[in-house]
């Protein structure tokens, strides 16, 4: 399998308080990895160092080693405007900007300098249909994204994610503010976007990720207790505590 991230004793701490304690994980291209475990366990503080946000919060620090494409992230000559253009992220609460469904799209594009509206056009429905969008939105894209229902938002980000071409999308628990429909169609997009696209997935719903992840990490306390093929870990994991979590002993 064609590995895209290789994390070696990855630890990171707020102050003093460790979040993250020694965490050890391959990560393969055109995959859907799936995080889960309990909250405060290190799930989303992890998925931010893959894209390096956790460096836009203060007292943080990290040690040990996160190469994507054989390429390690935290080397001081790495573009971090180019890493997080290649490992798009999509938030836990949607959060279009309060423009037109089409500036959402072209937004990352306008900022890299693009003015081309022919291009802008063509990647904007590109993204759009890319995201299972493009049918409900190609009538009103001069329209508000803010008019858009929550599902619809949720899709819209990642239609923007989409614009930039992105090798990796980064999803914090992308569905726990939507409702059952919207999430299924959310669902159904991931399954979909592997195709081309890397997706990694913290998510609170063990079904969640059993039914679209293709490997699946278990944290607990900020630990990587154990991680495999979505399959094996489900039935027949080798750790007592992951059991326990995911025949809901506790968590």
């Amino acid at each position: 399998m064609n590995e895209i991230f290789k994390i070696d004793s990855l630890h990171l701490s707020y102050g003093n308080n460790e979040a993250l304690k020694g965490i050890d994980m391959t990560i393969y291209r055109n995959k859907v990895t799936a995080f889960i475990g309990p909250s405060g366990c290190g799930k989303s503080t992890f998925i931010r160092c893959l894209n390096r946000m956790n460096d836009l919060i203060d007292n943080v620090s990290i040690t040990g080693s996160i190469r994507f494409n054989d390429k390690e992230i935290y080397d001081p000559s790495l573009d971090i405007v180019d890493l997080r253009t290649k490992v798009g992220m999509v938030f836990q609460a949607p959060n279009p900007f309060p423009m037109s469904i089409f500036d959402n799209v072209a937004y990352g594009l306008r900022c890299q300098g693009v003015k081309d509206k022919k291009l802008l056009s063509q990647v904007v429905e590109e993204s759009l249909k890319k995201a299972a969008l493009w049918d409900e939105v190609s009538d009103r894209l001069n329209q508000s994204a803010l008019r858009l229902s929550g599902g619809q938002q949720q899709r819209l980000c990642i239609a923007r994610a989409i614009a930039l071409q992105p090798e990796v999308i980064l999803m914090d628990e992308p569905t726990s503010a939507l409702d059952p429909i919207a999430t299924a169609k959310i669902e159904e997009l991931m399954v979909e976007l592997k195709r081309d696209y890397t997706i990694i997935i913290v998510t609170h719903s063990m079904q969640q990720a059993a039914r679209i992840s293709d490997q699946t990490a278990f944290f607990l306390l900020g630990e990587l207790i154990e991680m495999g093929s979505t399959k094996e870990l489900f039935h027949t994991p080798n750790d007592q505590r992951t059991e326990d979590y995911i025949t809901g002993r506790f968590g």
